[in-house]
């Protein structure tokens, strides 16, 4: 993570709303296009666990932003990894663009709890991870955030 931040200035701390985060961020990746600061990376989260990302990004990061292609089997998403799964939990957020006075849905929040082990016998862990789309539903883009 030094190497992305080494040409920001001293206490700069990322922190990007929802809507950048949907509408800035995720749209341009989807479409390819280059981004101004490059602070999120591309990781399959589903071929590391967790834990592996404080190696990647530093053991004093709280929160990381990663870019994650949608590891589909048929027609839903495989979110599975060697030591464990991720599971949704709760509701699914809509996430609208307040340029558009509120009423424009851009895309959609879900909270997903890390479940070490295999399915029905896994147990919760702490990790959470809020994975943004943009869409309505989980097949409408091929990269989440």
């Amino acid at each position: 993570m030094n190497a992305l931040i080494s040409g920001l200035p001293l206490g700069y701390r990322f922190r990007p709303t929802e809507e950048e985060l949907l509408d800035y961020y995720l749209k341009k990746r989807i479409a390819s296009e280059r981004i101004d600061m490059d602070l999120i990376r591309d990781i399959d989260l589903y071929k590391i666990e967790p834990w592996d990302l404080q190696e990647i990004y530093g053991e004093d990061a709280r929160e990381w932003y990663v870019f994650n292609k949608n590891n589909k089997k048929g027609s839903r998403i495989c979110r599975s990894t060697a030591g464990g799964y991720w599971k949704e939990t709760g509701k699914d957020k809509p996430i609208y663009s307040k340029q558009a006075g509120g009423r424009h849905q851009i895309g959609q929040r879900k909270i997903l709890v890390f479940y070490k082990g295999r399915s029905s016998k896994g147990q919760r862990s702490e990790w959470i991870m809020h994975e943004y789309r943009r869409g309505a539903t989980p097949q409408a883009t091929k990269f989440t955030l």
